[in-house]
């Protein structure tokens, strides 16, 4: 484990739940809802954070980070606040569309 450690783990998030697009999730289709959705997240989250390691409050490990930074706050953490909405939205999307496919089916 180094400095990528925290990138790497967003990353192998998003290469796992990448394929549920394909199998109906349709999250990637919708830009605009993605990009609200995501960025109130990312951006409340991020506030939280940056006061409360401004107070002291909370820090991060040096040794599993980059060092670059947005403000007080670690690019992976800003990253976190974004990769991980997506990647639960496309689990949400991918369950609630299954679901629905299945009662249909039900139905018939």
């Amino acid at each position: 484990m180094g400095h990528w450690f925290y990138l790497e783990v967003l990353g192998l998030c998003i290469l796992v739940t990448l394929p549920l697009e394909v199998l109906g999730a349709r999250v990637w289709r919708q830009p605009r809802r993605l990009a609200l959705s995501v960025g109130i997240v990312a951006v409340c989250f991020s506030l939280i954070d940056a006061v409360e390691v401004y107070q002291r409050l909370w820090h991060y490990n040096p040794r599993y980070v980059t060092g670059l930074r947005i403000g007080d706050l670690p690019i992976e953490e800003v990253a976190f606040f974004v990769v991980i909405p997506i990647c639960s939205l496309l689990t949400y999307e991918t369950v609630r569309r299954r679901h629905e496919l299945v009662a249909r089916w039900r139905r018939r």
